[in-house]
């Protein structure tokens, strides 16, 4: 199993924050989101929030491709609904390219490496 940890910030407003965070309450993330997920081989995903900055680790299996998924959600109509309505509230990190949410972290730490 492998691992990515990805960042992305959110609009640093106080009502906008609290709309996303409910939107990823438990059961209120949309079934076809969840679903293009999971048939994409990520095997969990947790995302965490300090401040506006989200955190997001994903468990992929060997099926992941990361270019194969976000194939499928171009052409997935649902997908580009709820990545549309995710803008609303996030925003590109200073160092990101122009319309990249989520950025790959780098890992400078392991316990016992």
């Amino acid at each position: 199993m492998k691992r990515y940890c990805m960042a992305c910030d959110l609009k640093d407003d106080p009502k906008l924050i609290e709309e996303y965070k409910s939107y990823h309450a438990k059961g209120n993330a949309w079934p076809e989101i969840t679903k293009s997920i999971q048939s994409a081989g990520i095997v969990d995903m947790e995302i965490y929030l300090i401040g506006n900055r989200l955190f997001m680790i994903m468990e992929v299996d060997e099926s992941y491709d990361a270019a194969a998924k976000a194939k499928a959600d171009a052409a997935n109509p649902k997908v580009q609904e709820w990545e549309e309505l995710m803008w609303k509230y996030q925003q590109e990190l200073p160092w990101a390219d122009k319309g990249v949410k989520w950025v790959p972290m780098e890992r400078i730490f392991k316990l016992g490496e």
